[in-house]
């Protein structure tokens, strides 16, 4: 029995050495750290306040600024920045409003009313290619006639006109307002884009077909433009309805009425469109020589006799 108390009482050392040990290990450890969420990151977005559809330019009352928690490429900030920009396709109510939804490039550029179209140009006709987008110039365009005596082709006179006054260049060649490229190779300028009214379309395609434009550099300050109402209406091709008491024709209706050679070469047309003067009349003192035509007698050779004045001639038939 000693013995088996001696052991006992060694267990028992042992076992409060053990839980010592153990008690001291666990002071000694740092209390756990308490692990907060970081707070979430949060972006100043423009979105929509109701649905912005496609082709209609946005209003500042249809915009909005909130905070989201991502911020994808092309948003913006401050709603100055898309008011009176038009979207490409219907963009959602509190959808964020990015950039390639919106129209660019040329198009923005366009005011309504007017239409891009571009033209031929080398260095002969377009300033010695030194023209450049932002730029305004006159168009002036050159008509040959085309038929050997007067009435017989579209256009009876060559001539050379203004067509139409202070257009604006969008792009000469690689070059746009926007952003001014290194130029096409060797200064090859082949194509110009101009900003034309819609009524005029019809007026230029023609004379750059039928003829050939001259683009004449001017000063953007420069108001002086041609007096369309000094001028006489071109007719369209097509003739459009009348209406009582109707509101004039819209530019885009003229234009789809269409405008034919020969009347803007001034071959036809209403009085005062070009149309050739007559001949003057001779004085009324000036004495007309007088002609007697007769048949000659003699019988081996075939002829008729002209008098003119005083002066004889057999002419042979």
């Amino acid at each position: 029995m000693p013995n088996l108390t001696k052991i006992l009482a060694g267990v028992l050392i042992v076992l409060a050495l053990l839980l010592g040990i153990l008690a001291w290990t666990l002071s000694r450890r740092p209390p756990p750290t308490t692990v907060t969420a970081a707070p979430q990151a949060s972006f100043a977005v423009v979105v929509a306040t109701r649905v912005l559809p496609a082709g209609k330019p946005i209003t500042a009352d249809e915009l909005r600024v909130q905070s989201l928690p991502i911020n994808p490429n092309g948003t913006f900030t401050d709603p100055a920045q898309l008011t009176g920009r038009v979207p490409n396709a219907d963009i959602g109510v509190d959808s964020p409003i990015l950039d390639t939804q919106l129209a660019s490039g040329l198009a923005e550029r366009v005011e309504p009313g007017e239409r891009a179209l571009a033209v031929r140009v080398d260095e002969s006709n377009a300033v010695g290619n030194r023209l450049r987008p932002g730029n305004f110039v006159d168009v002036f365009f050159t008509l040959k006639r085309d038929g050997s005596m007067a009435g017989s082709g579209e256009i009876d006179r060559t001539q050379a006109r203004l067509l139409l006054s202070k257009v604006r260049v969008l792009t000469f060649g690689n070059a746009t307002a926007s952003g001014d490229s290194a130029g096409d190779p060797n200064g090859m300028v082949r194509t110009a884009v101009l900003a034309v009214p819609v009524a005029d379309v019809d007026r230029l395609m023609l004379a750059e077909s039928a003829g050939r434009l001259i683009f004449a550099l001017r000063n953007a300050k420069d108001s002086e433009v041609a007096d369309q109402s000094a001028l006489p209406a071109y007719p369209g091709v097509l003739k459009t309805a009348l209406r009582a008491g109707a509101e004039p024709l819209q530019d885009s209706t003229r234009a789809a009425a269409g405008v034919a050679l020969d009347t803007l070469s001034g071959s036809s047309g209403p009085a005062g469109a070009g149309a050739r003067p007559p001949l003057p009349s001779l004085p009324s003192h000036m004495p007309v020589p007088a002609t007697r035509v007769t048949a000659s007698t003699n019988t081996t050779k075939s002829g008729i006799e002209v008098i003119r004045g005083g002066r004889a001639e057999t002419v042979a038939w």
